[in-house]
């Protein structure tokens, strides 16, 4: 027993094959498991147990005791990421893993601090049916982090570190407040006066407490009109608390801020819950959209998330447009908003303004 509730077991005796040793490993690891979950009594409540291994094997004595521990420790946190009640085994790969997240957290925290981030738009527009031209309705913001070394890293690479430690919330709330600010620049504009901005909102940072007050304090700084920010929302955020959840959106809409929710299709939300939810606006993932010109299974899927959406009187926009044949299929179904690189990619605000002026002239 190392402590707590960590112990150690050294298995001797194995195969000398490294396949064949793991097997008896994983064997023997399943079984402490399995007896460990077997339901025991303390005083008069029953109790069962899930117990996390991790694994690491030797042949020989290049490796010291305590790399070994410290291999086999990681291992176990692998354990645990995985759900618990598991067996994992270490690898070098692992470590590595392990090392170069460590840095990226370190790098990220910086990049908060040096302001190392930058807001990309992309275009959201609306197919007008009389004259088959579409204007633009306002844009999407997406983070980009300017790397000192290594340029611009996609949001793919860093948003699931920050949801993990927490960073989440405190570039979160810088977006919000820069998206605010852009609201502020452009009201000044005939052209992008009445521009909304979309903002993803992660589901951590939603659920702070101080996030109704974050959102007012940023609209009443800025001096913007609340209904030009829309405030987009994932599926997997009504797996929780949904209750809570419509509260903060009730507060934030009845102040006039939108609310979109996004990838809509791809996860688990209840319909008894979407009736209630304060929603402005469905969005149609892009994993729908990319093959319906072919895939008979996703035109009925949008065909359905169309229909429903305007039988709960919401708007609906279409992600991930790429080509006519997408948008004209989109448009027979009943969706006139798109977002998609049929119209424009994300780009830094400079190129944006420039792209809404062509745009507002050529289309």
């Amino acid at each position: 027993r190392l402590g707590g509730d960590e112990f150690v077991l050294l298995l001797e005796d194995l195969s000398g094959t490294i396949s064949e040793a793991a097997v008896q490993t994983e064997t023997i690891g399943n079984k402490i498991i399995a007896l460990l979950n077997q339901p025991y009594q303390l005083a008069k409540h029953d109790y069962l147990n899930t117990p996390s291994i991790g694994a690491s094997l030797f042949a020989d004595d290049t490796q010291t005791p305590d790399e070994l521990m410290k291999q086999a420790d990681i291992a176990m946190y692998q354990s645990k990421k995985a759900g618990r009640n598991a067996l994992r085994f270490f690898d070098p790969q692992m470590q590595a893993a392990v090392y170069a997240r460590a840095n990226l957290e370190a790098e990220l925290r910086k990049a908060l601090e040096l302001q190392q981030f930058a807001l990309y738009f992309q275009i959201q527009v609306q197919e007008n049916l009389s004259d088959h031209t579409a204007h633009a309705l306002g844009a999407e913001v997406l983070i980009r982090w300017n790397h000192p070394d290594r340029g611009l890293v996609s949001p793919l690479e860093f948003i699931p570190l920050a949801e993990e430690t927490g960073l989440i919330i405190p570039i979160g709330n810088w977006v919000l407040e820069t998206a605010c600010a852009q609201l502020k620049a452009w009201q000044a504009n005939p052209l992008t006066a009445q521009f909304y901005l979309a903002v993803n909102v992660s589901a951590k940072q939603f659920r702070q407490p101080s996030f109704v007050v974050e959102v007012q304090t940023a609209i009443q700084t800025h001096k913007i009109n609340p209904s030009l920010l829309k405030l987009e929302l994932t599926e997997s955020l009504l797996l929780e608390d949904v209750g809570q959840i419509i509260a903060t959106m009730t507060v934030l809409n009845q102040i006039g801020v939108a609310f979109s929710l996004d990838d809509f299709g791809t996860g688990y939300s209840s319909l008894q819950y979407l009736k209630r939810l304060p929603l402005d606006q469905l969005k149609i993932d892009q994993s729908f959209v990319r093959e319906i010109a072919s895939n008979h299974s996703d035109q009925a899927i949008v065909s359905t998330i169309i229909a429903m959406a305007h039988s709960l009187n919401l708007k609906v926009i279409a992600e991930g447009v790429e080509t006519e044949s997408q948008r004209t299929l989109l448009l027979e179904k009943g969706c006139l908003s798109f977002q998609g690189y049929l119209f424009g990619r994300p780009m830094p605000i400079d190129d944006f303004e420039t792209l809404l002026i062509h745009f507002n002239l050529h289309r």
